[in-house]
């Protein structure tokens, strides 16, 4: 992306963002090269001695360079190396002196300043030094046993030293007399369980730097041993749990924490040696060759050759060992910083290799220069960062230093009239003074908040500002220009554009009338939701040529009724209430003359079409009553239109019959009498029962007395 520095750019209601675009598209706006800001990504050697194989020889190049990465945007830049003659060795020995090691121990004895001869012929510049190991000294890996610990040797008239992890004996030194004397004073381990201690060992050798002494040179580690190796969670055998730290723990040229720290695992184990630039030579027994290639698998530049099994092959085998690794170049980096990946093309002699995590060539011989293409990206901007590319067995470096310049820089006029005298121009685009905004600083603020300021530009009280599609400057909105051709956006709230409404044959409003803000207006001949039907309504007209009977609109030539009605002509409506109660007055007024409307009939019940008839009403009528309580029986049609009725009414009503009032008072006189006459009939029954019962009673007391 590339960004305009020209003022006045950008259109009015176009964001500044548009001021960021391709190259190509800035042009095609109008934009001068002159004003068009694009930084590349570039590399600066900062220190690049030259590649030479004299006493102090320099096999990379450059050894310090400085990337400005401009972020997503990758730089390549080239990494030379030349394998120098006579570049200096330091071998250092590392071997199992476990029982099964006796006659390869004395062969070593005598091979001593054999293995430095050799090396001498390789590199004027060489060193060996010596260390050796068993392996921990608790069960179940070294036999405890108090008899065993004083003569730890099956045979009791051999000299054997007790079990021990690891011991240095000799640190690197170019004396090969000291060298073979040190190794013919050591003496085997009567050991005979587990001598597989190595890893222990090993670690040991390659965090030591300064007891062992490795200098700036190419560093070899001999391992020799004819059995396996424990590693990480063995430990636990021996109750032994405390994870290997990873540091230097020797003191009087012993391992002190061997039986304390469990062994490292074989990744520690090659971060370490990595970490140290050591290259491994594992010189193994042909019956361990198998388990050594896949532990070789595993950390890199290391090497696996067969040990006789009196080790008499050790000096061709270190000699050819060397030689394959020094042959094959591997360049890697250390951790990158966060946010920067990286590639390497391999330009060796007898190919090449593209976009690899690691940069790698084979059969490189002596003065013989290859070199890398080094791509680096950074993803996003960041501070300061740097990292290291070297090549693997080798101690010189790279030191790659990086920075993101994220900052442009305009070289833009001033004027005091930009920005309206209340700021200043950056990159083009004005950078106003405390209390004024806007895209020329045009809008005071004074003592109004911000929050007064935008409210004006939120739609129904939202969250979002111009619907986010326009800039709120000074309370009103500016909505930007679209990218998409012929795409406006417009509205108070910048919420309306004229690309958002139905298609119709994939063409917006079928073609056939224009788009504002979510709507179709169609042009005469066109009509529909996305003008998708030309002009007719010859399909809404029901039997009195009525369209849509006036209870709705024809669209597409078909009816679009009002709530209620029924297609095909809006003539029905069977969900809704009968006019009959609602219309009581004007049918009374209309057909009798009679109600509230009597004085003006005419003009309330205009909507009301009337005929009188003296016959029954056959069809399903309404039977309502009138002010002066009669039963009026009339039917109502609905025509064509809203509230447009025809009531057909029968002119005789049924009233009820004036009440007789003689009749009601001879009746109510007849039924006073009437009760009076029950009443009194009835007392004079009661009155006659009781006299019978007397005269009864008395008759009978009479008799008694006779």
């Amino acid at each position: 992306m590339c960004l305009s520095s020209e003022q006045n750019f950008t259109n009015k209601g176009e964001p500044d963002s548009v001021r960021c675009d391709t190259k190509e598209q800035l042009e095609k706006r109008g934009c001068t090269e002159t004003n068009i800001i694009n930084p590349d990504s570039v590399f600066t050697p900062t220190l690049d001695t030259p590649l030479r194989s004299i006493s102090q020889p320099i096999q990379l190049a450059p050894q310090q360079i400085n990337l400005d990465l401009r972020p997503g945007k990758p730089t390549t830049f080239p990494v030379r190396f030349k394998r120098a003659e006579g570049y200096p060795v330091d071998l250092y020995y590392l071997m199992d002196l476990s029982y099964s090691m006796n006659d390869d121990l004395k062969k070593v004895k005598d091979l001593g300043t054999d293995i430095l001869k050799a090396l001498k012929e390789i590199t004027p510049y060489a060193r060996i030094g010596f260390g050796s190991f068993v392996d921990k000294t608790v069960l179940p890996y070294t036999n405890t046993h108090s008899d065993k610990l004083k003569k730890p040797c099956p045979d009791a008239e051999e000299h054997c030293q007790k079990a021990f992890g690891y011991q240095h004996v000799l640190s690197l030194t170019d004396d090969g007399a000291k060298f073979q004397r040190e190794v013919s004073a050591q003496f085997i381990s009567g050991n005979l369980d587990s001598p597989e201690g190595g890893l222990d060992a090993m670690m040991q050798a390659a965090v030591c730097g300064d007891k062992i002494g490795w200098g700036n040179n190419t560093r070899l580690l001999v391992y020799t041993s004819d059995d396996g190796f424990h590693f990480a969670g063995d430990g636990k055998l021996g109750s032994i749990l405390t994870p290997n730290d990873g540091k230097c723990h020797l003191e009087g040229n012993r391992y002190t924490k061997s039986n304390e720290l469990v062994h490292p695992s074989v990744g520690q184990l090659a971060l370490k040696l990595d970490e140290n630039n050591i290259q491994p030579i594992f010189a193994v027994t042909r019956n361990m060759q198998s388990v050594y290639k896949e532990l070789s698998d595993m950390i890199p530049k290391s090497a696996v050759g067969e040990l006789s099994a009196d080790s008499s092959n050790v000096v061709t085998l270190i000699k050819d060992a060397y030689s394959n690794l020094s042959s094959t170049v591997i360049i890697e980096h250390s951790r990158l910083p966060d946010g920067v990946s990286i590639s390497y093309n391999s330009n060796c002699a007898d190919e090449k290799r593209k976009n690899e995590p690691k940069g790698s060539c084979s059969n490189v011989k002596i003065n013989n220069e290859i070199s890398f293409d080094v791509t680096v990206t950074a993803e996003r901007c960041m501070g300061p960062q740097s990292f290291e590319i070297r090549p693997l067995g080798f101690t010189e470096k790279l030191t790659v230093q990086i920075a993101t310049p994220c900052q442009c820089e305009c070289d833009d006029q001033r004027d005091a009239a930009d920005c309206t005298h209340s700021g200043r121009i950056e990159c083009g685009i004005c950078s106003c003074n405390l209390g004024h905004v806007g895209q020329n600083c045009e809008c005071r603020v004074g003592d109004k908040t911000e929050k007064e300021l935008t409210q004006g530009c939120r739609r129904d009280n939202g969250t979002s500002i111009c619907s986010n599609l326009g800039d709120c400057v000074c309370g009103v909105c500016q909505c930007h220009a679209s990218e998409t051709p012929g795409k406006q956006i417009y509205g108070k709230y910048c919420e309306c554009d004229n690309t958002n409404c139905e298609l119709n044959n994939g063409k917006l409003c079928g073609g056939h009338g224009k788009c504002d803000c979510g709507k179709c207006f169609c042009d005469e001949q066109h009509q529909g939701s996305a003008c998708q039907c030309l002009k007719s309504v010859e399909g809404c007209k029901n039997s009195n040529g009525s369209v849509c009977s006036g209870r709705g609109h024809c669209e597409c030539n078909v009816c679009k009724c009002k709530s209620g009605y029924q297609p095909p002509f809006c003539e029905e409506c069977p969900a809704c209430p009968t006019p009959c109660p609602k219309y009581v007055a004007c049918i009374e007024c209309l057909g009798f003359q009679r109600g509230p409307y009597s004085k003006n009939c005419s003009e309330s019940c205009s909507h009301i079409t009337h005929t009188n008839v003296d016959k029954e009403v056959n069809r399903k009528f309404c039977k309502e009553k009138d002010s002066e309580n009669c039963w009026m029986i009339f039917t109502m049609e609905e025509l064509d239109g809203e509230n447009q009725y025809k009531a057909i009414i029968r002119s005789k009503r049924e009233c009820p019959e004036p009440p007789n009032i003689i009749a009601i008072v001879a009746g109510t006189i007849a039924g006073v009498a009437l009760i009076g006459l029950v009443i009194l009939l009835i007392w004079k029954f009661l009155t006659l029962l009781k006299d019978r019962r007397e005269f009864h009673k008395f008759e009978k007391e009479k008799a008694n007395a006779k």
